[in-house]
């Protein structure tokens, strides 16, 4: 696949943000090129457009795969893989907050609550309960709250997303901020 200049700026920059969203460079770079891809790529072509290491393709491959955002096709006859992400930009993004959600918020939920439970077993000082409390309510109202969202009809959210901070200021009575354009900026 041959890539233009901005193609590779597309692909560098997400292999930057990589690891401030949980993923080694590479794989955000694996990913990134599949998301640009007009087809299917075999590993042997990702390796050839990244200059990677073919086991660091399927090392990252596995990795994208483990968190559902892109699949493998074999067609009959051909020996060989051919991986393409999935390319509707709202369902990577609800695959990545659940995936996230699950590995990173509901352990911590689980754990605030077991530890709530023998904080009031043990000589932990009112004080300190109450504040676990307080955290674990916290984090028990916002992980409702996503439920929640996250089980209304896409077009609901879409709904909800453009809607943004003008629900924020209708319930504070305030005006809403004037979005700037980019020429403002």
């Amino acid at each position: 696949m041959q890539l233009s200049p901005s193609m590779q700026a597309f692909i560098l920059h997400w292999g930057d943000m990589g690891p401030r969203w949980g993923l080694s460079r590479s794989v955000a770079q694996i990913y990134a090129l599949l998301h640009l891809s007009p087809g299917p790529l075999t590993a042997e072509e990702i390796s050839s457009t990244l200059n990677l290491a073919r086991s660091n393709i399927s090392t990252g491959l596995r990795e994208l795969q483990a968190w559902n955002l892109v699949q493998a096709n074999r067609p009959l006859g051909d020996r060989r893989d051919y991986f393409t992400s999935h390319g509707d930009m709202f369902d990577i993004v609800e695959r990545l907050i659940e995936a996230r959600r699950e590995r990173e918020f509901a352990p911590t939920l689980d754990a605030l609550h077991q530890i709530q439970g023998t904080a009031e077993a043990d000589d932990t000082p009112p004080e300190i309960r109450a504040r676990m409390a307080e955290t674990y309510e916290t984090m028990k109202t916002l992980d409702d709250w996503y439920a929640d969202v996250a089980s209304l009809p896409r077009a609901s959210k879409l709904g909800l997303l453009k809607i943004g901070g003008k629900i924020g200021s209708l319930l504070s009575g305030s005006k809403p901020k004037k979005k700037k354009k980019k020429a403002d900026k």
